[in-house]
């Protein structure tokens, strides 16, 4: 018989279709907890007979209730308590951090046992930069919030990753190409399914491809960043310069071109007490 797993919160990862996926530690974690929390007790359940687990289960999701949520932390300090989502990593895109925080708050032990992620997975999957990106969740449904959303990270010099749905794919991929332009992106759907799918192109191409279809299954959408500017001429600069000087002290004038022009500020507030002198 297994030796028991020490108490505290186990945050385990599970497979994002393929069952095979799923590693031994996370297999382990599942057959030695004390109770497995759910979002759903039927996709889970078909999970613990993979392992091979016959440990107890607990809806837990991002309905559940501070009480619940008590009510887990009250059993924190005897027993193991493995977290599970229906599909990858557990708290990426879903509320679960504030089970974390507070058993951390509480004092119990937390620990991770990672493995698949479909953000993670699809960007190796599109072929765009991986040096840098931003994961969004899921953009709203409505098109002004959307839309707004889309412009806080316009200027982004990074890949974005997010998550959306069939029926509201062709709508998210026509307002990322209003709202960034021409852009190389992927969408990624059913990732380590029997009908995995990427298929690449520009924002407008996959937009166009999706207006009137909707795929099925999960997906996943990778941007690419902004295109390379090309550094601003010291005439530009100047000339910047000295319209924001007419109405802003040095150090804002600085601040406002340096971020318009995407040049180094320490560079801009130079000039800006530069050209502040001979006038």
């Amino acid at each position: 018989m297994s030796e028991p797993l020490s108490p505290g919160l186990y945050i385990v990862a599970t497979p994002i279709g393929n069952l095979g996926d799923l590693s031994a530690r996370a297999a382990d974690t599942l057959r030695r907890a004390d109770l497995v929390l759910a979002e759903d007790k039927r996709i889970t359940a078909k999970l613990l007979a993979h392992a091979g687990a016959t440990t107890r289960m607990h809806v837990y999701h991002d309905h559940s209730s501070e009480a619940d949520r008590d009510a887990v932390l009250g059993r924190l300090a005897s027993d193991a308590v493995a977290l599970v989502s229906d599909a990858g990593t557990p708290l990426i895109s879903d509320p679960g951090y504030k089970l974390v925080r507070a058993a951390r708050a509480a004092g119990h032990q937390v620990h991770t046992v990672p493995g698949p992620c479909a953000a993670v997975a699809a960007l190796t999957l599109a072929g765009l930069p991986t040096d840098r990106f931003l994961f969004l969740g899921f953009l709203p449904a409505k098109a002004k919030a959307r839309a707004d959303a889309i412009a806080e990270v316009a200027a982004v010099r990074a890949s974005l990753v997010l998550y959306e749905s069939g029926p509201r794919l062709g709508d998210c991929l026509a307002a990322l190409a209003e709202g960034l332009g021409s852009r190389d992106a992927a969408v990624i759907r059913e990732i380590s399914k029997l009908h995995e799918e990427t298929v690449t192109g520009t924002l407008a191409d996959l937009a166009d491809r999706y207006r009137d279809t909707a795929p099925k299954g999960e997906i996943v959408v990778v941007v690419g960043p902004p295109p390379e500017q090309e550094a601003a001429s010291d005439d530009e600069l100047d000339a910047a310069l000295r319209s924001a000087l007419a109405s802003m002290t040095p150090s804002r004038a600085a601040a406002h071109v340096a971020d318009e022009l995407n040049l180094p500020r320490k560079r801009v507030y130079a000039r800006a007490l530069t050209i502040g002198s001979e006038e």
